[in-house]
C-alpha cells in the first residue's frame, strides 16, 4: 500500500503522474487503488447530493474526492507538508482555506467510506491525523452495516469525543450544519440488490 520508507512532501506529490492516485500522511505515501466499488459510489453520491442541496447559496462549500486536502502539521508550511488526503467528501466553511488546489488545513467536516481494501486506514490512521489536526467532525461510513461513525471536537478542541453511531433507520444532523437532516434510508438506499 505504501510507496517506500522514504519521507514524502507535498512538493513530491505534485511531481507524481496524474494517473496515479495517492495519499501522504505523515510522510508515508499510500496507493488509493483499487477504485472505489459501485456500492461506494452510490452512497458517496446520495450524501454529495444531500451536502449540496442544502449548500447552495451557503458560505460552506462540499467537495467530493479526488479533491485534495492538506494538512501540515506544526513547523510544515504547505509545499513541504507531510499529509495530503482525498477525503470521499469534504465541506469547508473558511473560504480562506480554498485555493485552485483544493483546501490547505483542517475542514469543518470530512467523510470517509470504508472499502475493504482502505478501512483500517480510514478508521485508525486517518482518524488520528484528523482529530490531530483539529478537523472539527469525522464521518465514518461503513457500507456493509449501514451504520455511520461520527466523531466531533470537544469544548477545548483538542481531541474527540466518544463515537456517536447512526444505524440506517436513524437521522444525521452535522454538527457543523445542525439544520441539515439527513436520513439514512436514503444514504444507504441502492440499486444494488442486498
Amino acid at each position: 500500500m505504501g510507496k517506500s520508507a522514504i519521507k514524502y512532501t507535498y512538493a513530491d506529490y505534485l511531481a507524481w503522474p496524474e494517473n496515479e492516485h495517492w495519499e501522504l500522511i505523515d510522510g508515508t505515501a499510500y496507493a488509493m487503488t483499487p477504485a472505489p466499488n459501485r456500492q461506494h459510489q452510490e452512497i458517496s453520491r446520495n450524501l454529495l447530493v444531500e451536502f449540496a442541496v442544502y449548500l447552495k447559496d451557503k458560505k460552506c462549500q462540499v467537495y467530493a474526492a479526488p479533491f485534495d486536502v492538506r494538512l501540515p502539521q506544526k513547523n510544515e508550511n504547505e509545499n513541504n507538508a507531510t499529509t495530503v488526503v482525498q477525503p470521499d467528501i469534504t465541506v469547508v466553511c473558511d473560504a480562506d482555506k480554498l485555493d485552485a488546489a483544493g483546501c490547505k488545513g483542517s475542514p469543518d467536516l470530512i467523510i470517509e467510506i470504508l472499502s475493504r481494501s482502505t478501512a483500517s486506514h480510514d478508521v485508525i490512521r486517518k482518524r488520528k491525523i484528523y482529530e490531530a489536526s483539529g478537523v472539527f467532525e469525522y464521518w465514518i461510513v461503513d457500507p456493509a452495516h449501514q451504520i455511520i461513525t461520527r466523531f466531533y471536537m470537544n469544548e477545548e478542541l483538542s481531541e474527540y469525543r466518544k463515537a456517536e453511531y447512526f444505524g440506517r433507520e436513524g437521522i444525521i444532523a452535522p454538527i457543523v450544519l445542525p439544520e441539515l437532516q439527513i436520513m439514512l434510508e436514503d444514504v444507504f438506499r441502492s440499486s444494488i440488490l442486498e
